[in-house]
């Protein structure tokens, strides 16, 4: 631990904490239909768009209509990318000529990039053709953001509408993002990747003689990347253009394209907490959810910091011990141009942000360290999280903290002038204990049968670490992964159902607690309601995480990280 590591953390965080008004602002009057500085370049195209869709702008939907057209166009393009892949060979932009994506693969990404997980079984620059990164992949980028954005911000209109039957519609709420929100940010994002030396281009790959021996050949991969890179970060999809992700020079080349990637992740998850508290009507109330999340990320960094500080415990020996630590700690599998602090500190937000881009492989981190991403994983993502996910994931913390400080007090639980009852707490706990239920049945199976364990390059607790670790990011549409893990066709079609019941699934529950919400009348707070804009509030909030995230998950996380790094430590795994 540096104080230029620290100096990196603090200027990052006030970075992102400077853009929290201004973004949250803006994102409150798009999705309120309120006019922007874009309405005179972008309304004529909008009130296109509902024309030719045939769709109503004033006419709102219930929850269950809401729902239905969640899932729906979610099917609707899976469908459409998973065509893509597989008639890939016969599509144009192919310069490759690479080959059809197989069956059990094609399912696996499509299910993948369908629920903003980008989960990547394959090495895209020889597997995935222009027209599919760009058509198949890239879109699915912003479709995936986009909802994860509208559905949060339909809770959060069911927190503010008073005795009301509907929560939006969903189809203008999904133009209205793309269109005034991720569209132009991405182009200007792109811009400013391709500046850095980021390629974007529909060239054949580049052939190259190494001149330590000319007789050989080297493939230099390139193509649209810029155009994915960006909205692969601005809506927290992760899965990059490389295998190598955010590693790759072709990606992420300089020190400031690795910090707009950084800022981009949390930019928008963060932004919607003063959203929240700006449609609300209670500014304090956003700020003290975004406390609690700041929090979280900031105990994340630390461990993960220190335990990456110190020698591998794996290394004996001063010599080799110098030579691999010499920067300040456990430098093996990091970009040695980032550092330990800069590593750190992108796993750490690609993590907490559902955002699988990494710039270094967690499977060589220490036990404690690579323990840090998966607890991010496990607690639901809601250290600011995916875009819209990350903070509906918390609101439903939020609803089960105030039903907890009701309890305490001995009367009905409020929140915003609504009274939680038991529907809100059932929608909330189906939303708590499906994730644990999905990622613990998948990886007791695939630990226990043949075909699980034939994929395990490390056997014993790193191995089950990393079965964890696949279906964890699996569930929680993060997209990272231990690397060490091989894969088969069972996996394939395994984890496509893992990452579809993670997001669709728990989506049902908060659109449902959404609609409930909105149907109920506001009271007027009393003396027994519990304030829920302040630092109290933020404590409490951060203590149901934990407790929650320590009940479900803790067992199965003891046999993994916690355990392997007790037996390193008594020098008995090796």
């Amino acid at each position: 631990m540096s104080a230029n590591g620290w100096l990196q953390f603090a200027l990052f965080s006030l970075i992102l904490l400077a853009s929290v008004r201004p973004v949250g602002i803006y994102l409150a009057r798009v999705l309120e239909g309120e006019r922007t500085w874009l309405d005179p370049v972008l309304r004529p195209i909008e009130r296109l768009i509902y024309r030719l869709s045939g769709v109503n702008a004033a006419e709102e939907m219930n929850w269950r209509e809401y729902a239905f057209a969640v899932l729906g166009f979610s099917a609707v393009s899976m469908l459409l990318t998973y065509g893509i892949e597989r008639l890939q060979a016969l599509l144009p932009w192919n310069p490759q000529k690479l080959a059809a994506v197989g069956p059990d693969l094609a399912w696996n990404t499509a299910a993948s990039f369908t629920t903003n997980t980008n989960w990547q079984f394959y090495t895209p620059e020889s597997t995935m053709s222009y027209l599919t990164e760009m058509a198949g992949l890239t879109t699915h980028n912003f479709w995936s953001a986009a909802a994860g954005i509208v559905v949060a911000v339909a809770l959060i209109r069911g927190i503010k509408r008073t005795a009301a039957t509907t929560i939006g519609n969903f189809w203008v709420d999904m133009t209205r993002t793309l269109l005034y929100v991720l569209i132009p940010a991405s182009l200007i994002y792109a811009l400013l990747l391709v500046g850095q030396g980021v390629p974007q281009n529909l060239h054949a790959y580049t052939t190259a003689h190494p001149l330590e021996q000319p007789s050989q050949v080297q493939t230099i991969a390139q193509g649209p990347v810029a155009s994915q890179e960006a909205i692969k970060m601005l809506g927290t999809n992760g899965g990059g253009f490389f295998n190598a992700n955010s590693a790759h020079p072709f990606e992420n080349p300089t020190p400031f394209s690795n910090l707009l990637q950084m800022l981009s992740i949390f930019i928008i998850p963060a932004g919607l907490t003063y959203t929240l508290g700006r449609m609300t009507g209670s500014p304090g109330h956003g700020w003290a959810v975004l406390a609690a999340m700041f929090v979280l990320f900031a105990a994340g960094f630390t461990v993960c910091y220190w335990a990456e500080s110190q020698p591998h415990p794996l290394i004996h020996g001063a010599a080799q011990t110098r030579t691999l630590t010499a920067p300040g700690g456990n430098m093996e599998g990091k970009e040695v141009r980032n550092g330990i602090a800069e590593s750190t500190l992108f796993a750490t937000i690609t993590t907490d942000a559902s955002c699988g881009a990494v710039n270094g492989m967690h499977d060589s981190f220490t036990p404690l360290g690579g323990m840090v991403p998966l607890v991010n994983i496990m607690l639901g993502e809601v250290v600011f999280g995916g875009v819209g996910s990350g903070l509906y994931g918390m609101l439903v913390f939020v609803v089960l903290a105030v039903f907890i400080a009701g309890l305490m007090v001995g009367r009905t639980p409020e929140y915003l002038g609504k009274k939680i009852e038991s529907y809100d707490v059932k929608m909330s706990m189906l939303y708590v204990l499906i994730f644990p239920f999905i990622i613990l049945t998948f990886a007791a199976i695939f630990v226990l049968l043949p075909v699980g364990q034939s994929a395990m390059a490390n056997p014993g607790p790193h191995g089950f670490s990393e079965v964890l670790y696949s279906f964890t990011s699996g569930a929680g549409n993060n997209g990272s992964a231990f690397a060490g893990l091989g894969t088969n066709w069972w996996y394939n079609i395994a984890m496509g159902w893992d990452m579809l019941a993670g997001r669709l699934l728990m989506m049902i529950p908060v659109i449902a607690l959404a609609g409930n919400l909105a149907q109920k009348k506001s009271v007027p707070p009393s003396p027994g309601t519990f304030p829920v804009n302040t630092a109290l509030f933020t404590v409490l909030l951060i203590g149901v995480v934990l407790l929650l995230g320590a009940l479900t998950f803790f067992p199965a996380l003891s046999l993994g990280p916690i355990l392997e790094h007790l037996l390193l430590k008594t020098g008995q795994l090796f």
